[in-house]
Protein backbone atom coordinates (compact mmCIF):
# COMPACT_ATOMS: atom_id res chain seq x y z
CA UNK A 1 0.00 0.00 0.00
CA UNK A 2 1.35 3.47 -0.83
CA UNK A 3 2.71 5.51 2.06
CA UNK A 4 3.57 9.11 2.77
CA UNK A 5 5.71 10.32 5.68
CA UNK A 6 3.72 13.50 6.41
CA UNK A 7 0.47 11.55 6.16
CA UNK A 8 1.72 8.98 8.65
CA UNK A 9 2.82 11.68 11.10
CA UNK A 10 -0.44 13.62 10.93
CA UNK A 11 -2.60 10.53 11.28
CA UNK A 12 -0.55 9.12 14.17
CA UNK A 13 -0.88 12.40 16.07
CA UNK A 14 -4.64 12.46 15.42
CA UNK A 15 -5.05 8.90 16.66
CA UNK A 16 -3.07 9.65 19.80
CA UNK A 17 -5.16 12.72 20.69
CA UNK A 18 -7.61 12.42 23.58
CA UNK A 19 -10.21 15.13 23.97
CA UNK A 20 -11.07 16.36 27.46
CA UNK A 21 -14.63 17.51 27.85
CA UNK A 22 -15.85 19.18 24.66
CA UNK A 23 -12.78 21.29 24.04
CA UNK A 24 -12.10 21.72 20.31
CA UNK A 25 -8.99 23.89 20.71
CA UNK A 26 -6.74 21.18 19.21
CA UNK A 27 -8.44 21.81 15.86
CA UNK A 28 -8.11 25.60 16.00
CA UNK A 29 -6.86 26.87 12.65
CA UNK A 30 -6.89 23.36 11.18
CA UNK A 31 -10.66 22.98 10.89
CA UNK A 32 -12.44 26.29 10.40
CA UNK A 33 -16.20 26.83 10.59
CA UNK A 34 -17.94 29.98 9.39
CA UNK A 35 -20.30 31.02 12.21
CA UNK A 36 -24.02 30.92 11.38
CA UNK A 37 -25.79 34.25 10.80
CA UNK A 38 -27.39 34.22 14.27
CA UNK A 39 -25.60 34.62 17.61
CA UNK A 40 -26.48 31.66 19.80
CA UNK A 41 -24.73 32.99 22.90
CA UNK A 42 -26.39 36.41 22.56
CA UNK A 43 -29.80 34.72 22.30
CA UNK A 44 -29.14 32.78 25.49
CA UNK A 45 -27.76 35.81 27.33
CA UNK A 46 -30.88 37.79 26.42
CA UNK A 47 -33.09 35.11 28.00
CA UNK A 48 -31.06 34.59 31.19
CA UNK A 49 -32.28 37.61 33.21
CA UNK A 50 -35.84 36.23 33.13
CA UNK A 51 -34.80 32.77 34.33
CA UNK A 52 -34.47 31.63 37.93
CA UNK A 53 -34.09 27.97 36.97
CA UNK A 54 -31.80 26.99 34.08
CA UNK A 55 -30.86 23.64 32.54
CA UNK A 56 -28.00 23.05 30.11
CA UNK A 57 -28.63 19.79 28.26
CA UNK A 58 -25.51 17.89 27.21
CA UNK A 59 -23.07 20.25 28.85
CA UNK A 60 -19.96 18.34 27.70
CA UNK A 61 -17.23 19.62 29.98
CA UNK A 62 -19.32 22.68 30.91
CA UNK A 63 -17.40 24.88 28.48
CA UNK A 64 -20.35 26.82 27.04
CA UNK A 65 -22.33 27.06 30.27
CA UNK A 66 -19.37 28.39 32.27
CA UNK A 67 -19.02 31.28 29.83
CA UNK A 68 -22.57 32.43 30.65
CA UNK A 69 -21.80 33.28 34.30
CA UNK A 70 -23.23 34.79 36.40
CA UNK A 71 -25.85 32.07 36.19
CA UNK A 72 -29.42 31.95 37.53
CA UNK A 73 -29.86 31.06 41.22
CA UNK A 74 -30.68 27.43 40.38
CA UNK A 75 -28.73 26.00 37.46
CA UNK A 76 -28.52 22.37 36.43
CA UNK A 77 -26.57 20.59 33.70
CA UNK A 78 -26.93 17.10 32.22
CA UNK A 79 -24.27 14.97 30.54
CA UNK A 80 -24.51 11.50 29.04
CA UNK A 81 -20.85 10.74 28.28
CA UNK A 82 -19.26 9.42 31.50
CA UNK A 83 -15.69 10.71 30.86
CA UNK A 84 -17.08 14.25 30.62
CA UNK A 85 -18.77 14.17 34.01
CA UNK A 86 -15.73 14.83 36.24
CA UNK A 87 -14.58 17.55 33.82
CA UNK A 88 -17.99 19.23 33.97
CA UNK A 89 -18.21 18.90 37.74
CA UNK A 90 -14.76 20.42 38.26
CA UNK A 91 -15.63 23.38 36.05
CA UNK A 92 -19.25 23.94 37.08
CA UNK A 93 -19.47 23.03 40.77
CA UNK A 94 -17.63 26.24 41.84
CA UNK A 95 -20.35 28.13 39.94
CA UNK A 96 -23.08 26.40 41.96
CA UNK A 97 -24.24 24.18 39.10
CA UNK A 98 -25.75 20.78 39.82
CA UNK A 99 -24.39 18.27 37.26
CA UNK A 100 -26.58 15.22 36.58
CA UNK A 101 -25.61 12.06 34.71
CA UNK A 102 -28.08 10.98 32.02
CA UNK A 103 -28.41 7.49 30.56
CA UNK A 104 -31.57 7.94 28.48
CA UNK A 105 -32.69 11.23 26.94
CA UNK A 106 -36.28 9.93 27.00
CA UNK A 107 -36.17 9.53 30.80
CA UNK A 108 -34.40 12.51 32.32
CA UNK A 109 -33.87 12.34 36.10
CA UNK A 110 -35.28 15.85 36.46
CA UNK A 111 -38.42 17.26 38.09
CA UNK A 112 -41.63 18.09 36.23
CA UNK A 113 -42.40 21.67 35.20
CA UNK A 114 -39.27 22.98 36.87
CA UNK A 115 -37.16 25.00 34.43
CA UNK A 116 -37.73 28.53 33.20
CA UNK A 117 -35.07 28.09 30.53
CA UNK A 118 -33.57 25.00 28.89
CA UNK A 119 -30.58 25.45 26.61
CA UNK A 120 -29.27 22.74 24.35
CA UNK A 121 -26.15 23.11 22.23
CA UNK A 122 -25.62 20.29 19.76
CA UNK A 123 -27.23 17.66 22.01
CA UNK A 124 -29.98 15.23 21.04
CA UNK A 125 -33.24 15.56 22.95
CA UNK A 126 -36.66 14.03 23.42
CA UNK A 127 -39.30 16.72 22.73
CA UNK A 128 -41.78 15.18 25.19
CA UNK A 129 -39.21 15.23 27.97
CA UNK A 130 -38.34 18.84 27.20
CA UNK A 131 -42.01 19.77 27.52
CA UNK A 132 -42.30 17.85 30.78
CA UNK A 133 -39.40 19.59 32.51
CA UNK A 134 -40.24 23.10 31.27
CA UNK A 135 -42.54 25.10 33.51
CA UNK A 136 -45.61 26.58 31.77
CA UNK A 137 -44.30 29.60 29.90
CA UNK A 138 -40.74 28.22 29.96
CA UNK A 139 -38.47 28.34 26.93
CA UNK A 140 -36.16 25.97 25.07
CA UNK A 141 -33.28 27.44 23.05
CA UNK A 142 -31.41 24.90 20.98
CA UNK A 143 -28.71 25.07 18.34
CA UNK A 144 -28.28 21.80 16.49
CA UNK A 145 -25.84 20.25 14.04
CA UNK A 146 -27.91 19.56 10.93
CA UNK A 147 -27.91 16.26 9.08
CA UNK A 148 -25.99 17.61 6.06
CA UNK A 149 -23.05 18.76 8.16
CA UNK A 150 -19.68 18.17 6.46
CA UNK A 151 -21.18 15.69 4.01
CA UNK A 152 -18.13 16.33 1.80
CA UNK A 153 -16.16 14.11 4.19
CA UNK A 154 -18.59 11.28 3.51
CA UNK A 155 -18.43 11.90 -0.22
CA UNK A 156 -14.64 11.71 -0.13
CA UNK A 157 -14.40 8.55 1.94
CA UNK A 158 -17.50 6.47 1.19
CA UNK A 159 -18.67 4.72 -1.99
CA UNK A 160 -22.24 5.50 -0.98
CA UNK A 161 -22.79 8.60 1.17
CA UNK A 162 -24.46 7.54 4.39
CA UNK A 163 -25.47 10.30 6.81
CA UNK A 164 -26.68 8.97 10.16
CA UNK A 165 -29.02 11.92 10.69
CA UNK A 166 -29.40 13.13 7.12
CA UNK A 167 -32.97 14.38 7.56
CA UNK A 168 -32.24 16.31 10.78
CA UNK A 169 -33.16 19.94 10.07
CA UNK A 170 -34.92 22.96 11.53
CA UNK A 171 -38.19 21.85 9.96
CA UNK A 172 -37.89 18.33 11.39
CA UNK A 173 -37.04 19.56 14.89
CA UNK A 174 -39.78 22.19 14.84
CA UNK A 175 -42.36 19.61 13.76
CA UNK A 176 -41.32 17.28 16.60
CA UNK A 177 -41.51 20.08 19.17
CA UNK A 178 -44.97 21.13 17.97
CA UNK A 179 -46.14 17.52 18.10
CA UNK A 180 -45.01 17.41 21.74
CA UNK A 181 -47.17 20.42 22.56
CA UNK A 182 -44.61 23.22 22.39
CA UNK A 183 -45.00 26.48 20.51
CA UNK A 184 -42.13 27.22 18.10
CA UNK A 185 -41.39 30.94 18.26
CA UNK A 186 -38.13 31.19 16.29
CA UNK A 187 -36.44 29.08 13.63
CA UNK A 188 -33.22 29.64 11.64
CA UNK A 189 -31.06 27.42 9.45
CA UNK A 190 -27.80 27.87 7.52
CA UNK A 191 -25.27 26.00 5.40
CA UNK A 192 -22.01 27.91 5.90
CA UNK A 193 -18.50 27.32 4.55
CA UNK A 194 -16.12 25.05 6.45
CA UNK A 195 -12.55 24.07 5.71
CA UNK A 196 -10.16 21.27 6.71
CA UNK A 197 -6.53 22.26 6.26
CA UNK A 198 -4.83 18.87 6.77
CA UNK A 199 -5.63 15.16 6.93
CA UNK A 200 -4.79 15.02 10.63
CA UNK A 201 -7.65 17.43 11.31
CA UNK A 202 -9.95 15.20 9.24
CA UNK A 203 -8.99 12.10 11.23
CA UNK A 204 -9.28 13.91 14.57
CA UNK A 205 -12.70 15.27 13.61
CA UNK A 206 -13.99 11.86 12.50
CA UNK A 207 -12.77 10.24 15.71
CA UNK A 208 -14.58 12.87 17.80
CA UNK A 209 -17.81 12.93 15.77
CA UNK A 210 -18.46 9.20 15.71
CA UNK A 211 -21.82 9.75 14.00
CA UNK A 212 -20.31 11.31 10.85
CA UNK A 213 -19.01 7.98 9.51
CA UNK A 214 -20.27 5.32 11.88
CA UNK A 215 -17.69 2.65 11.06
CA UNK A 216 -14.72 5.00 10.79
CA UNK A 217 -11.35 3.55 11.75
CA UNK A 218 -8.02 4.52 10.24
CA UNK A 219 -6.96 1.01 9.14
CA UNK A 220 -10.21 0.45 7.25
CA UNK A 221 -10.09 3.87 5.58
CA UNK A 222 -6.34 4.26 5.17
CA UNK A 223 -6.22 4.06 1.36
CA UNK A 224 -9.04 6.61 0.99
CA UNK A 225 -7.52 8.86 3.63
CA UNK A 226 -4.20 8.82 1.81
CA UNK A 227 -5.93 9.69 -1.47
CA UNK A 228 -7.75 12.53 0.31
CA UNK A 229 -4.46 13.70 1.85
CA UNK A 230 -2.88 13.98 -1.59
CA UNK A 231 -5.95 15.76 -2.94
CA UNK A 232 -5.83 18.22 -0.03
CA UNK A 233 -2.14 18.85 -0.67
CA UNK A 234 -2.90 19.64 -4.31
CA UNK A 235 -5.94 21.81 -3.56
CA UNK A 236 -4.78 23.41 -0.31
CA UNK A 237 -7.37 21.67 1.86
CA UNK A 238 -10.94 20.37 1.76
CA UNK A 239 -13.91 22.74 1.52
CA UNK A 240 -17.07 21.60 3.27
CA UNK A 241 -20.44 22.94 4.39
CA UNK A 242 -21.33 23.45 8.05
CA UNK A 243 -25.02 22.75 8.69
CA UNK A 244 -26.51 24.46 11.74
CA UNK A 245 -29.99 25.40 12.84
CA UNK A 246 -31.50 27.23 15.79
CA UNK A 247 -34.97 26.76 17.25
CA UNK A 248 -36.68 28.55 20.12
CA UNK A 249 -39.80 26.95 21.56
CA UNK A 250 -42.06 27.69 24.50
CA UNK A 251 -44.33 25.58 26.67
CA UNK A 252 -47.76 27.26 26.61
CA UNK A 253 -48.75 28.94 29.86
CA UNK A 254 -52.27 27.56 29.83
Amino acid sequence: MPTDEEFDQLVAAAEAYRMEGWDWSALAGRYVETPPPWDERANVMAALPQARTLLDMGTGGGEFLSRLAPLPPETWATEGYPPNLPVAQARLSPLGVRVVAVDDEAQLPLPDAHFDLVINRHESFDPGEVRRILRPGGTLLTQQVGGQDNRELNAALQDVVTLSYGSWSAATAAAQLRAAGLEVVEEHEALSPGYFHDIGAVVMYLRITSWQIADFAVPAYRARLLALHRRMQAEGGLATHVHRFFVAARRPSA
